[in-house]
């Protein structure tokens, strides 16, 4: 009886969230929108997607799954064959496999060997994987990512040290070893030459007679100043810099940004005319992850925060304006439902790069989670419907500007393990029971599935 009453108001809140929802429709989308959802490696469930309706789906390669022992190993067959089965089941429920070649993850034996991200030869062990993986799966696989969030990857791993490999000095974390004026710049610049070495390989070798496309995924924010004034406007700029075009400028022009160089000086490192070289093949789109945006404050002419990660753009980030939050708080720390910020980060994207094709990568909305808390609330997740509509409507009013927006992806799919956060955040439109398994459809499932499959643009031809 309890289940059938939680089933009746599930429904009761879908029709009425429907209804408050109704003016956002897949019509105001391309007919070759993807939309799809996102996982990182370990996770699938083509059922649940297939009843979902989505026409792509975002997950990722395990590097160490392929080749353990990078370029000084044989490939894993098991691995090669665990994700060819996969690609498979994708295509067969008519759902287009969009695939991240690194998600955060390296084998252990070339950290322990020379480093990793801090050695030059990582450069040669991604491409060998690369070209691995195009070998593999490029006939069936026409969206490559190379890299997910690496501006994440490289901050939190080796400025404040809070991701692997741990790598900080004071007074940004409290590592057993690192440099954070340093080494963050390194291996910043090993990443961005892994990534031009993949997409060389690619452009060369495959790109012709697969047919496939090759980009890069950005974690973004937006930022507003915090006061009307030109230095904290200013300071957005530099903020968005450090943060963004500090991968983005040196794949699509082949230089740091200029806002970084002021600041950075000889702490940047540059780029030989073999580097120059293989940054020549340009990425053939951008991902874009996007959750939330902040405010900015200028300290270049006022004191920054010791440690904070900000600092070394001479910012000071806030989700507060007079104790007032940017947007509706969520359970994730620093996360503000501001939808604004996804309009505005397509077009300054769209503007600084010259309108190269985006794909919304990630973008999505988390519930606390405890392992006290009653089920039904987990299901009725009206905020994340909320989220999602605003986001998504954001989104559209970016294209009707112009913007080259190609597909959208949801964090994620189902419940999942959140990195530092473990299972105590949940983004998934599909609940999960993390003792059972057992998947259930929250609202947003209801909501999503209702939207993909309203009307549809007929194009011409």
């Amino acid at each position: 009886m309890e289940k059938k009453k939680t089933w009746m108001l599930a429904c009761a809140l879908f029709l009425q969230l429907l209804c408050s929802v109704s003016e956002l429709d897949r019509s105001q989308f391309p007919s070759s929108f993807l939309f799809g959802t996102s996982t990182s490696s370990y996770q699938e469930d083509i059922e649940l997607m297939h009843h979902l309706g989505v026409n792509s789906y975002r997950f990722s390669i395990s590097w160490s799954r392929i080749l353990p022992r990078g370029r000084f190993g044989k490939v894993n067959s098991v691995g090669i064959t665990f994700y060819n089965r996969l690609i498979d089941a994708l295509l067969l429920q008519g759902i287009q496999p969009f695939v991240t070649l690194n998600h955060n993850d390296v084998p252990q034996y070339l950290e322990d060997r020379y480093g990793a991200w801090l050695n030059p030869q990582i450069q040669k062990d991604f491409g060998h994987y690369a070209d691995v993986c195009f070998k593999a799966f490029g006939r069936k696989v026409k969206y490559w990512i190379t890299f997910n969030e690496p501006n994440n990857v490289v901050v939190k791993g080796f400025i404040s040290g809070v991701y692997p490999p741990q790598r900080c000095s004071k007074p940004f974390g409290d590592c057993l070893s690192g440099d954070s004026n340093i080494e963050p710049y390194i291996a910043a610049h090993n990443i961005i030459l892994a990534h031009a070495t993949a997409v060389e390989t690619y452009k060369k070798e495959y790109q012709a007679k697969q047919g496939g496309s090759i980009g890069i995924v950005i974690s973004t924010r937006w930022f507003e100043p915090l006061r009307d004034i030109p230095a904290d406007r200013f300071a957005v700029q530099r903020a968005l810099a450090f943060d963004i075009a500090w991968f983005l400028d040196p794949v699509i022009f082949g230089e740091y940004p200029p806002e970084m160089r002021q600041v950075l000086g000889l702490r940047l490192p540059t780029f030989s005319s073999e580097d120059g070289r293989k940054l020549q093949h340009k990425l053939d789109f951008i991902g874009i992850n996007h959750y939330t945006s902040k405010y900015i404050q200028d300290c270049i002419f006022s004191p920054c925060e010791e440690g904070s990660i900000e600092s070394t753009a001479f910012v000071i980030s806030t989700g507060e304006r007079n104790g007032i939050p940017i947007g509706t708080p969520t359970s994730m720390p620093d996360n503000f439902v501001f939808p604004d910020g996804m309009e505005k980060m397509i077009m300054y994207i769209m503007q600084r790069y010259n309108n190269i094709p985006m794909f919304i990568t990630e973008n999505g909305y988390a519930q606390g989670s405890t392992s006290n808390d009653p089920t039904a609330d987990m299901l009725n997740d009206e905020g994340r419907v909320e989220y999602l509509h605003s986001y998504l409507t954001s989104l559209t009013r970016a294209m009707r500007q112009g913007a080259d927006v190609r597909g959208y992806f949801i964090w994620s799919l189902l419940d999942n393990f959140e990195w530092l956060f473990g299972y105590t955040q949940r983004f998934g439109l599909y609940h999960v029971n993390f003792e059972t398994q057992e998947r259930t459809p929250k609202l947003s499932a209801k909501w999503f599935k209702e939207f993909l499959e309203g009307p549809e643009v007929i194009e011409s031809e």
